[in-house]
């Protein structure tokens, strides 16, 4: 499928272009076929997934403009960026995203995995108001291992400074 076909089919492609043209922005191909990217994407995707993704499409498109398109989705708020704590960001869009949604972060294969539990939305909202605080948004990220990690037999490792005192 051709950069141009695909583009035309996106769904949240016009809410991008608003943005573009609102902000003085060019509007050009390769920002919208980076867009549609990361918008058709159900996981999160770092700068070279995305650059994988667009030479399989058969797209040149060089990291920069990668960088730079990410940053203005990010602006936008069509797209929020994640740091798991491996060095570099992973993007995912915020279309179809139940507000306070949490991940699982295996440490090992950095597969991330969506959940959502009422009663974490509900928790939170219990503890801003005992304090009068009105929350924004939250992030609650897991780490640990995936069931395929510890079914291939990866230990967990623990970091950091630790006790002898405390080990059991």
């Amino acid at each position: 499928m051709a950069a141009t076909e695909a583009v035309a089919n996106s769904p949240y492609l016009h809410l991008f272009r608003r943005y573009l043209r609102q902000h003085g922005l060019p509007v050009t191909l390769q920002r919208e076929v980076v867009a549609d990217v990361v918008f058709s994407s159900t996981r999160h995707l770092s700068v070279e997934e995305i650059e994988a993704e667009l030479k399989q499409r058969g797209e040149r498109i060089g990291k920069a403009t990668i960088y730079r398109t990410m940053e203005i989705l990010v602006r936008s708020g069509l797209v929020e960026d994640h740091d798991f704590g491996d060095g570099f960001k992973r993007y995912e869009h915020l279309f179809g995203q139940q507000r306070g949604h949490q991940h699982l972060v295996c440490t090992n294969c950095r597969n991330v995995v969506e959940f959502r539990r009422p009663e974490i939305q509900r928790i939170q909202d219990e503890v801003a108001r005992a304090h009068g605080f009105l929350p924004a948004r939250h992030k609650l990220e897991v780490y640990g291992l995936c069931p395929d990690c510890r079914a291939a037999g990866v230990q967990l490792k623990h970091e950091g400074v630790a006790c002898p005192a405390l080990t059991f």
